[in-house]
């Protein structure tokens, strides 16, 4: 992940995406507090992250900590999203990108308690999510997938933590069908090894799905697709 994500088109097209709603919703802070909850690598905390505030990260992975200092990040705690090393009402925005899918999050409606536990009233909760539990494939054995999610659950959780719900969509939508062909085709060989789909994708091929998938920020700024291979949700912390 270290190796691919600034320069893999899927990491850059949702950084796009997430960005997109980042600026559509922004918090109401002059200078904001950010944390990165389960930050791995550090791309999105050094970078778009820490242009937007003070960015704090936190993620269980020694590993990842370790990348994420080569990457200049100082301000890092390692600690489970399922028990968040800060105070109440700390952050004014907080992002968790694809981090509650996995295997270590044993309890995700905890995680988005200690979310809402630390931000603050009126504080934003960004949150990105695998779209769909039968859409598994041998990537989600890779990553230690333990959940994929419809939207609506995704929404349903929020509102029982006390959220205010902004904004929920699929992502990733034009180029649905042709991973559901793949994954079609991966099921069909289901004794193949695991596999990671977040391989090199090198040049222009990188490009024009970077393109595709940076395409939909145009449209997922005005109104939520009606499906997609992730789900993102915004969320607001009720004063």
């Amino acid at each position: 992940m270290y190796r691919v994500e600034d320069v893999h088109w899927w990491y850059r097209g949702m950084q796009v995406l997430t960005e997109t709603l980042l600026d559509r919703w922004p918090t109401r802070a002059a200078r904001n507090l950010i944390l990165d909850a389960g930050c791995g690598a550090g791309s999105a905390l050094t970078g778009y992250l820490s242009r937007r505030g003070d960015a704090v990260g936190v993620d269980l992975s020694p590993l990842a900590t370790g990348f994420s200092r080569r990457r200049g990040a100082r301000r890092l705690a390692q600690a489970s999203v399922l028990a968040l090393p800060f105070a109440a009402s700390t952050f004014d925005l907080v992002v968790s990108l694809d981090v509650l899918y996995e295997a270590s999050v044993l309890d995700d409606r905890l995680a988005v308690r200690e979310f809402v536990r630390t931000l603050k009233p009126g504080g934003v909760l960004l949150m990105r999510l695998p779209a769909y539990d039968w859409l598994r494939g041998r990537h989600d054995r890779v990553v230690h997938t333990a959940r994929r999610y419809r939207r609506s659950q995704v929404i349903a959780m929020l509102r029982e933590s006390g959220l205010a719900v902004d904004f929920a969509s699929y992502a990733n939508m034009f180029l649905f069908p042709f991973a559901l062909i793949k994954r079609s085709f991966e099921k069909m060989s289901a004794g193949s090894r695991p596999a990671s789909d977040l391989e090199f994708s090198l040049g222009a091929l990188n490009h024009l799905l970077q393109w595709i998938l940076s395409a939909e920020a145009a449209l997922i700024s005005r109104f939520p697709l009606p499906f997609g291979l992730s789900v993102f949700a915004v969320a607001r912390k009720r004063p």
